[in-house]
């Protein structure tokens, strides 16, 4: 019997990265997971590696930018599971064209759908069941870009991950006497696919010394499994060889002479 046991998860963009990663880990521990992307090949293969270990997984695909898609999930977890103890919000984009120069406003629609729009929808599709309960426990994927400013992120990707972060510490603000604790976890840099999306193709060696998804996946199982009167509000997780802060740094030396 694992820490979870009895505990229904919810994760979104759950095909891949962290999401899988998150997946994994907590089915490990006895949660039964629900898994929610747009692709159902990637759900399927990550559901058959679950089954696999032991643990019990449903799939359930849905677009997250529309608002009825998402209830429909919601509704099954409800109706089928019967409760719902932790909403890994962790769907996201980013795209190629990340300057102000750049920007078209498909791109920022892009964005602001694929990052915020579709936490908001499942956080408020996952309150209602988490009120009746008397708890539960939310973990948005947001990002080191939704704490800092950094052009390397792109000006539509960092104003929508700063809107994740502040969506995150209103929901504590507003839900706490409801036992619903909400968790805005902060990576940098993650080797996952969305790093296809850079304009720049990174290195192996770069990648290897990124923060890897089942590093994430270890960080939303230890918040998972903390005490219902803990809330860890934030948290943020970079690699240790911080390629912004080596890149700062190097921009700070005094030029030879």
């Amino acid at each position: 019997m694992g820490k979870l046991a009895g505990q229904i998860a919810w994760v979104t963009g759950a095909g891949s990265g962290i999401g899988e990663a998150a997946a994994i880990a907590l089915a490990a521990e006895g949660a039964a997971v629900v898994l929610t992307g747009r692709t159902k090949e990637k759900l399927d293969r990550v559901a058959a590696a679950i089954k696999a270990a032991g643990g019990t997984v449903h799939v359930k695909t849905a677009d997250l930018a529309k608002p009825a898609a998402v209830q429909k999930v919601a509704d099954f977890i409800h109706s089928k599971l019967g409760r719902l103890d932790i909403l890994v919000n962790n769907a996201g984009v980013n795209i190629q064209q990340r300057s102000w120069k750049d920007l078209k406003p498909e791109g920022v629609q892009d964005l602001v759908n694929g990052n915020l729009f579709s936490a908001f929808y499942c956080a408020m599709s996952a309150l209602p069941i988490m009120r009746a309960q008397g708890g539960g426990l939310m973990i948005h994927t947001a990002s080191m870009a939704g704490r800092f400013v950094s052009p390397l992120s792109g000006a539509g990707y960092t104003a929508s991950k700063h809107a994740v972060v502040a969506m995150s510490h209103s929901l504590n603000m507003e839900e706490c006497g409801n036992g619903i604790r909400s968790t805005a976890m902060c990576p940098g840099e993650v080797r996952t696919p969305i790093l296809d999306k850079r304009p720049v193709k990174l290195t192996d060696k770069e990648l290897s010394e990124m923060v890897q998804p089942e590093d994430c996946g270890a960080l939303v199982l230890f918040l998972a499994t903390m005490p219902p009167h803990v809330c860890i509000n934030e948290v943020l997780i970079t690699p240790t060889r911080n390629r912004g802060y080596l890149a700062a740094m190097a921009r700070s030396k005094p030029a030879a002479k």
